[in-house]
């Protein structure tokens, strides 16, 4: 299993939108995320970032999140969301939801 933490800004303008988009996400989102190998995904909210976490139970999370990125109803989903989002300061040129480094874990 792979712990995966991530973290975007949130327009301020757009975050009930945001909001309110994730408290029905559809159920054909959710069983993507599922056939992705993704599980226990959450996002949190502080500020204006929000941060993600999932754990990812597969043998290749590229081929998955491409899987995820090629899948309509996500694209639809990410149409919705992602006018609500944008990148952290510090992006990768061309990167969405930058990753963040571990640095303790106690299980």
């Amino acid at each position: 299993m792979k712990r995966v933490a991530q973290v975007i800004k949130v327009r301020p303008e757009k975050l009930a939108a945001y909001r309110e988009l994730h408290r029905d996400v559809p159920q054909p989102v959710l069983d993507r995320l599922r056939r992705s190998h993704i599980a226990n995904y959450s996002i949190h909210l502080l500020g204006d970032r929000l941060f993600s976490y999932f754990e990812y139970h597969g043998d290749d999370l590229p081929a998955d999140l491409a899987a995820m990125g090629g899948d309509a109803v996500t694209q639809a989903w990410w149409a919705l969301t992602d006018p609500c989002q944008e990148p952290v300061d510090e992006a990768a040129p061309g990167e969405w939801w930058t990753g963040l480094e571990q640095v303790f874990l106690m299980e």
